[in-house]
């Protein structure tokens, strides 16, 4: 009768499991093979026109424009990470410190920061379209009013400040995701601890320093990985702001951008419409880059457990 028992709730796990098993393999490990079988031909998206084994990978990394193209949007995506991750941790840890103390008013605040996570990025990248128009956009007339009219400058239209400015927007959207998850972190460190080291004769910074950080590693570690992810998948803020072409003079161009006009085409790139075959290439490399590091992030995260 046990035996029995265990078998039928082996096989209700797995009626449980399949419909997601189902849908992970549809969405999921379908579209990789796909991109994976897909750079191996060349492949304008309508006519499979033969093996090409990998000279879909030499275009990309060694033949321009395309090469040009591929290590520039490489270049912002590393930039695209390093700020949006510093800029994201320092504030999100700040806040959720701040938060953690549970004084009067600071739930509207936590939900005013939460706000803009909850907002789609097609929203928020038409958002800061009107905020940033040069001629009547909300922040140079802010900045003028203000007495810093001499800062006003067409933000998104010159390329030393408009890769900057969609960073800055896209970790203003994404800062509530790093406060809620330190909030969580810090709220699991068990208080007995900063006690002691209190009652050891530690202020408040080492505290934070020797107690608290080391505690809260595992958790950094969490937030420098799906940072990671996200940053080297952007694409949406990009193509809403400055197009497929990541203007002005690819100054804003990404992975992402650089995959999608490429497979649909783009006058630009120097490559005729719709080379499914050099895209596909490109969308394994971005692939191969994500796993790479984050299996490394989780081996060193794993690493650094932490016990109460």
């Amino acid at each position: 009768m046990d035996m029995l028992d265990r078998w039928l709730g082996r096989r209700v796990h797995l009626a449980f499991l399949l419909p997601g098993v189902v849908l992970y393999g549809l969405f999921m490990v379908y579209p990789l093979a796909s991109s994976l079988g897909y750079s191996l031909f060349e492949w304008d998206g309508l006519v499979r026109e033969g093996f090409a084994g990998l000279r879909n990978f030499r275009t990309v990394l060694l033949e321009p424009p395309f090469s040009v193209r591929f290590v520039g949007a490489l270049k912002h995506n590393v930039l695209f990470f390093t700020m949006t991750f510093v800029i994201q941790s320092t504030l999100g840890l700040l806040f959720a410190l701040l938060f953690r103390q549970k004084r009067p008013g600071f739930g509207f605040f936590q939900a005013a920061y939460f706000l803009p996570y909850t907002l789609s990025l097609v929203v928020v990248g038409f958002l800061w379209l009107l905020l940033l128009n040069p001629l009547w956009g909300g922040f140079n007339q802010l900045l003028r009013l203000v007495g810093l009219g001499q800062w006003a400058q067409p933000w998104l239209g010159q390329p030393r400040t408009a890769l900057v400015s969609i960073i800055l927007i896209n970790a203003w959207r994404w800062l509530g995701f790093p406060i809620l998850v330190f909030l969580a972190g810090l709220q699991a460190i068990p208080a007995e601890m900063e006690e002691a080291a209190r009652v050891d004769g530690a202020n408040a910074w080492q505290t934070l320093r020797h107690v608290t950080l080391p505690l809260l590693a595992p958790v950094m570690g969490m937030v420098t990985i799906l940072t990671f992810i996200y940053d080297f998948n952007a694409f949406e803020l990009v193509f809403v702001m400055q197009g497929s072409s990541g203007g002005p003079a690819y100054s804003t161009d990404l992975l992402g951008t650089f995959f999608y006009r490429t497979a649909f085409g783009d006058s630009t790139t120097g490559g005729e419409p719709g080379q499914v075959g050099i895209a596909s290439a490109i969308a394994v490399l971005m692939f191969m880059m994500v796993a790479a590091v984050s299996w490394l992030g989780i081996r060193l995260l794993q690493g650094r457990q932490v016990e109460y």
